[in-house]
């Protein structure tokens, strides 16, 4: 029997042992899709085995597994061993290893993996709890076995409901991450390194396999806090959003050096009557001898009060115009906004909270971020993107040389 020689980092070594239950769960980086590939690459080449490689939802094999299988059965020089089929894998021994998703399954059609030894379940923490309850008792050949590996979502995924509150007797569960794989790759290293240092939140989810928090449903990640000098020749864009009710009224200014925008200066007032409004935006800059300097820029101010900015046209704000919405709009200034490293002044307190809450809705039921703006907490924001509006819109010409 040809024998194989497989480095296996430490934290997966408990894997090795029998189990009915197998379970790896952390972060990216961390070689459990490796691990668990050598494993079946192993199996079938050890003894008569029908494997069956799942996701929740696959709607082609350039989403399975079945590429990285092939890589390790060419890596360990196998090809002659092992037959690759479109849609399947023949094995030594008379074995097969297919790929499904278990959405495509009913309880009648599940009973067709019936004879299979294994089965591994990767992405796991997207599989449902119906899915989970429909493939258990499916696999139950003697000494057959299920194998999950997952970044940790939610505790409430019905995988780690199963493997991590109280797992079955018969199971064995590691946790492992970057710094559990000696071969993590440098490209990856450079990526987690820039998550660590731009945006913790991301890192403990993305990297450590900490559960997901709000903070994913988060818009902006490109922005910190930071005291700043304001050069004497900055070129100021203003922009302005206006209150209603309970709603502040906003003036934000901000510029730009190479790809970063820094934003020095808010004016910000809740219940703000627009006869009082001149007076609040002339208090912008934080310097008293440049009282009512605003007066000297354009200012880009909401259009969907052409009334307030005839008024404040007519009382010292002739520069103000109204910003250019249409079809898109929003998502196209925010994406902008996201192209910048943005650096907010201590001082300008609203946006830098606005910018740490502003987030994409969420799905009630099942907890997922859509890829939808949520309409609130955003006032400051939206005085962001009328601020550079101009910018944006001239974008493409500047990317190809103006710029």
């Amino acid at each position: 029997m040809t024998s194989l020689d497989i480095n296996t980092p430490r934290v997966f070594v408990p894997l090795l042992a029998p189990a009915r239950y197998k379970g790896a769960h952390g972060g990216r980086g961390s070689g459990k899709s490796h691990f668990f590939a050598d494993l079946i690459v192993e199996r079938c080449l050890r003894e008569f085995t029908r494997a069956v490689c799942v996701r929740e939802i696959q709607r082609s094999l350039e989403q399975s597994v079945k590429r990285l299988i092939e890589d390790k059965i060419a890596e360990h020089g196998l090809d002659s061993k092992f037959k690759i089929l479109e849609s399947r894998i023949e094995t030594p021994n008379g074995g097969v290893i297919i790929f499904q998703g278990m959405q495509n399954h009913t309880s009648q059609s599940i009973k067709s993996l019936e004879g299979y030894h294994v089965a591994w379940v990767e992405e796991a923490q997207s599989l449902s709890q119906s899915s989970l309850t429909l493939l258990r008792p499916t696999i139950r050949v003697p000494n057959s076995e299920i194998w999950f590996s997952w970044n940790p979502r939610s505790p409430r995924d019905a995988v780690d409901n199963f493997l991590r509150k109280e797992p079955p007797a018969d199971s064995i569960v590691v946790e492992a991450n970057y710094e559990d794989n000696p071969w993590f790759p440098d490209g990856l290293r450079a990526d987690m390194e820039y998550d660590r240092r731009r945006d913790p939140e991301r890192y403990k989810h993305v990297w450590l396999g900490q559960y997901q928090t709000t903070s994913e449903a988060r818009v902006f990640h490109n922005w910190k806090i930071e005291e700043f000098e304001t050069p004497r020749e900055a070129v100021f864009y203003h922009g302005c959003d206006w209150g209603f009710s309970v709603d502040p009224t906003v003036l934000i200014r901000c510029f730009v050096e190479a790809r970063t925008l820094y934003v020095d200066a808010e004016a910000w007032r809740v219940g703000c009557p627009i006869d009082h409004t001149p007076e609040l935006f002339d208090r912008l800059d934080p310097d008293p001898k440049k009282h009512a300097d605003a007066r000297r820029w354009a200012i880009v101010a909401d259009s969907a009060n052409p009334q307030n900015i005839n008024y404040m046209a007519r009382h010292g704000y002739p520069k103000m115009r109204p910003s250019i919405k249409g079809v898109g709009s929003v998502e196209e200034g925010v994406e902008f906004l996201k192209s910048f490293d943005i650096v907010v002044h201590p001082r300008c307190k609203h946006v830098a909270d606005e910018l740490a809450n502003y987030s994409y809705k969420i799905d009630p039921k099942t907890e997922q971020v859509l890829p939808l703006l949520a309409d609130e907490k955003n006032h400051t924001i939206d005085s962001l993107r009328y601020a550079i509006e101009a910018l944006r819109r001239r974008a493409p010409q500047l990317a190809l040389g103006g710029y």
